[in-house]
């Protein structure tokens, strides 16, 4: 059978990429076949990445079958996996964030987690040698992914091997990395066609504080006011949302890319007191902006507080 290869629902560039890098490598070098499908629509950014480098868009499946055999990249949560992951034959995990726990396996698998930046820089790490078998088009997909995991190197996750990885990848396709970022910073910015639902839930993560279920959304931007300039109505839709989903509070955090900063959307009094315990802030308006702050694994996850 073949496998299928897919990352975290709401898939950003990394689990979009990823997916695509991981189903070549054990296609075209294990000789075992596998395709790349997503968990949802990817994001703006992602679908840049999809169409500059030649991919077809992954399909997009709504869960799994019993058995089926699958590997996951850029995620261990089963939150951000389909209902179904349990029954499936999971045969490997290939992710960089923390062990959360509640996977079940068939046997023992293999699994690789690393604290980097971006899932590809781990592919490119286990590929070895045969990684200069890649084509053009996966060296692609593996630099776009990790210019987006790292704010094109902003972000505290970005490590030194993160670094080197995409200077060699730039430099087989001859590539100018700030020139490349600025591509993908902007068409990650142009959100003008979504609804205010599909944007809160575009990016976004489930995490439960001392009780309280969050989805806690991120929109990476080079253009903050276009999204702001939407404020109200994303603060009336967070209701709906959180509704809909099954989490008591929507926290919406708009990263300013090239100013290194965050503005948290602040609803009512459940979100200024995030504020102020997560992020020593005084949230007196309906936003806050948090200097510095512009990663969801390492610097707000980590510091929610209710």
């Amino acid at each position: 059978m073949t496998i299928q290869v897919f990352g975290h629902k709401s898939p950003d560039t990394d689990s979009t990429g990823s997916p695509l890098i991981w189903a070549w490598y054990l296609s075209e070098i294990k000789g075992t076949p596998a395709e790349a499908v997503l968990l949802g629509t990817p994001n703006t950014e992602a679908a840049f990445v999809v169409e500059r480098w030649g991919f077809e868009t992954p399909a997009i499946i709504e869960d799994v079958a019993e058995d089926a055999p699958v590997v996951i990249v850029d995620t261990n949560n089963p939150a951000e996996l389909p209902a179904s992951i349990n029954g499936a034959d999971i045969q490997q995990i290939i992710d960089h964030h923390k062990l959360v726990g509640g996977l079940e396996t068939k046997g023992p698998i293999d699994i690789t987690i690393r604290p980097v930046a971006c899932t590809a820089t781990i592919m490119y790490d286990l590929m070895g040698a045969d990684a200069a078998k890649m084509p053009e088009n996966i060296k692609g997909a593996m630099l776009s992914c990790i210019i987006s995991d790292t704010l094109e190197f902003r972000s505290p996750t970005t490590t030194d091997r993160d670094r080197e990885v995409v200077e060699a990848l730039a430099g087989e396709l001859g590539i100018s990395v700030p020139d490349y970022a600025a591509e993908m910073f902007a068409a990650k910015s142009d959100v003008s066609a979504f609804s205010d639902a599909e944007l809160l839930r575009m990016d976004s993560k489930e995490y439960e504080v001392d009780g309280t279920k969050f989805r806690v959304s991120v929109l990476e931007t080079t253009s903050p006011a276009t999204v702001l300039d939407r404020k109200a109505s994303l603060i009336e839709s967070m209701t709906t949302v959180a509704a809909e989903d099954g989490v008591d509070q929507v926290l919406l955090f708009v990263v300013d890319i090239l100013n290194e900063e965050s503005t948290l959307l602040v609803p009512n009094d459940l979100v200024k007191t995030v504020a102020a315990k997560s992020f020593d802030a005084d949230a007196t308006g309906d936003a806050v902006v948090l200097p510095g702050v512009v990663s969801r694994k390492k610097q707000i996850i980590p510091n929610l507080k209710v």
